[in-house]
């Protein structure tokens, strides 16, 4: 796949045929559980409580099915948050790992503290996660975190792996919203947000982000097309930074 980046931005890497995020549980289950806030906060004990009661067999079953005959390594988008480091993406890596029999790699993280819990498009936009580690060219990986928003993180994760001659086949996340669980960008919504913006506001964003619209998610391309003018996106992603 095409990388797109520059030394001083995340890549990201185009679509394809990326499959939609299997999402294993809702929102309410998960954020409800009386464990959730102390794994957010990097309790490990606590995580795993919290993914043993929410992880869903039958998302399982259904990314088994779809990588027959693979056995990709698990990685996941571990990072410090406000408090500490997020416990769960890499404990739900783990048991996932426990159950499937996939390899999971520690090694692979995100570099930088971007503040995305509860924040607003627009600041999760401008604060893009960084990837580092050691990928290890022509493995296969399968991204694993504890939310999906707009998609952002793991189209950088995605980026960065691919960019090290890794290759990315398929994202799971713990919980999300429904509608985000499509990361690939369609045709449609790419045509749609250039044609309500213009190829001015595209050629900005590169200079921002070194990639152009089509490396976006369905979530991002959709919320950029909703906001009316370049103006006030330009605006928006300058305070949000």
């Amino acid at each position: 796949m095409r990388p797109m980046s520059t030394s001083n931005q995340p890549p990201r890497t185009l679509w394809g045929s990326f499959p939609d995020v299997l999402i294993h549980a809702n929102e309410s289950a998960v954020k409800q559980h009386p464990a959730y806030k102390a794994a957010k906060e990097g309790d490990g004990t606590a995580a795993m409580a919290l993914i043993r009661d929410t992880m869903n067999t039958n998302c399982n079953r259904e990314l088994v099915q779809r990588l027959t005959g693979e056995a990709p390594t698990l990685v996941s988008a571990h990072a410090y948050e406000r408090n500490a480091v997020n416990a769960i993406p890499e404990v739900f890596a783990d048991l996932l790992g426990q159950a499937l029999h996939w390899p999971v790699d520690h090694g692979i993280y995100q570099a930088n503290v971007v503040f995305h819990t509860g924040a607003d498009g627009f600041s999760r936009l401008a604060r893009q996660a960084r990837f580092d580690g050691t990928v290890i060219p022509g493995c296969d990986y399968v991204l694993v975190d504890d939310f999906i928003g707009m998609g952002g993180t793991l189209a950088n994760m995605k980026g960065y792996i691919e960019s090290q001659g890794g290759r990315v086949l398929a994202a799971v996340c713990l919980t999300g919203k429904p509608h985000s669980a499509k990361l690939a960008l369609s045709p449609e919504r790419l045509s749609e947000l250039r044609g309500i913006h213009g190829t001015e506001l595209e050629n900005w964003w590169i200079e921002q982000f070194a990639h152009a619209f089509d490396a976006l998610t369905e979530s991002e391309a959709r919320y950029l097309a909703r906001t009316e003018g370049p103006d006030t996106i330009r605006s928006r992603i300058a305070a949000a930074k």
